[in-house]
């Protein structure tokens, strides 16, 4: 691939949430209402996305390819969340970010996500391929 890329390793984001009822894991399975796992990957997601969205010239985007998080602590409902995504590696068009979710000043969530570098056009096509199949 010959393009290059302004992103830089030791890029930070950072973002804010409000934990919502579509964020609960009321909302999932579970009869308690504090933030879901899985909305807090969302939420590690968007802020990852965003942060390397910012960068990149049309028509390239990226998706997301891996995850590797711990939930610590709850969140309430109706409480904010603080995200901090940070690019760690560039490998290519592979970029691997460390991730972190506070509730006030108590650590969340914590661990590894990874996104790929995509041109948006070709990515659509190859997906509309797939689903010819």
């Amino acid at each position: 691939m010959s393009e290059t890329w302004t992103l830089q390793p030791g890029l930070t984001c950072s973002d804010e949430y409000v934990v919502s009822e579509e964020h609960v894991a009321k909302h999932i399975s579970s009869d308690i209402s504090v933030l879901s796992t899985p909305a807090m990957i969302l939420f590690m997601e968007r802020t990852s996305m965003k942060c390397a969205q910012q960068y990149l010239p049309e028509p390239y985007t990226t998706v997301g390819v891996a995850v590797n998080v711990r939930h610590l602590n709850p969140a309430p409902l109706g409480g904010v969340v603080r995200v901090i995504s940070k690019l760690l590696s560039i490998e290519g068009r592979r970029l691997v970010f460390e991730v972190r979710v506070y509730y006030r000043d108590v650590l969340i969530g914590e661990g590894l996500h990874e996104r790929f570098i995509v041109n948006r056009e070709k990515f659509i096509e190859r997906v509309k391929s797939v689903l010819k199949n």
